[in-house]
């Protein structure tokens, strides 16, 4: 990579994608099949954002159930086509693909991009499910990279996310390369501030209301459009 590089780092639900559907309606059939009290609504959307282990733990999951928890989840958010399409009314999807793309958020990329930014997906969903979101809603190519946890939870928070990018990528400070997050949770501005580097909070995602300015988020912004000004004045402050 040429340096120095500016990278943005974008969180993927909540941020890109509203994903809330899918996510909450695989969990409601997790805790079922479990045979435990399915959360109420409020905890159900804690469940975005997070790795799954820790909102499962959470919800009072022991970790002598962890393993199953997670497998019925995945499955259902994965493979099991019995959600209904909010893209194809009638159609039958697992759970990823209940999930749209934020209007506007393709415009944004591109822009970046043409600005002359690196663009990574930096998200705590495993990154085998990143993937496959990014290629079904046409995001992928208007990425430079897909990073995400592992599946075997070794890579699980945003900052083991972050460093496992920036490797990746040769990202160097003492070159002169800088990087900025944008995401929607505590997870994004803690995990970015574990780095070193700072986040632009949306408000058009699911942080409850004050959890963004309670972490400390360097700015947040509350529309979609407001994302490609805000990447240039943090850079030229920077």
């Amino acid at each position: 990579m040429a340096h120095p590089m500016k990278v943005v780092l974008l969180d993927l639900d909540g941020t890109l994608t509203k994903s809330d559907g899918g996510i909450i309606q695989s969990v409601v059939k997790t805790f079922e099949e479990l045979g435990r009290p399915v959360p109420d609504d409020e905890e159900l959307h804690r469940f975005i954002g997070p790795a799954i282990s820790e909102s499962m733990a959470r919800n009072h999951i022991p970790e002598s159930e962890m393993d199953r928890a997670i497998a019925i989840y995945r499955s259902y958010y994965n493979e099991k086509p019995v959600f209904d399409d909010p893209n194809e009314p009638g159609a039958k999807v697992p759970g990823q693909l209940v999930n749209v793309v934020f209007p506007g958020i393709p415009e944004q990329l591109e822009r970046l991009r043409a600005d002359g930014y690196y663009l990574a997906l930096a998200s705590c969903k495993p990154e085998f499910q990143c993937v496959p979101i990014c290629e079904h809603f046409h995001l992928t190519g208007l990425l430079d990279g897909v990073f995400g946890a592992s599946r075997d939870n070794s890579r699980l928070d945003k900052d083991q996310v972050i460093r496992y990018c920036f490797e990746h990528i040769g990202f160097d400070p003492a070159a002169g390369d800088q990087a900025l997050m944008i995401g929607d949770r505590y997870t994004d501005i803690d995990g970015a501030r574990a780095c070193g580097i700072d986040t632009i909070g949306c408000r058009w995602g699911y942080a409850p209301a004050g959890e963004m300015e309670e972490h400390g988020a360097y700015r947040i912004i509350e529309r979609v459009d407001q994302i490609e000004s805000a990447v240039n004045e943090y850079f030229a402050e920077h």
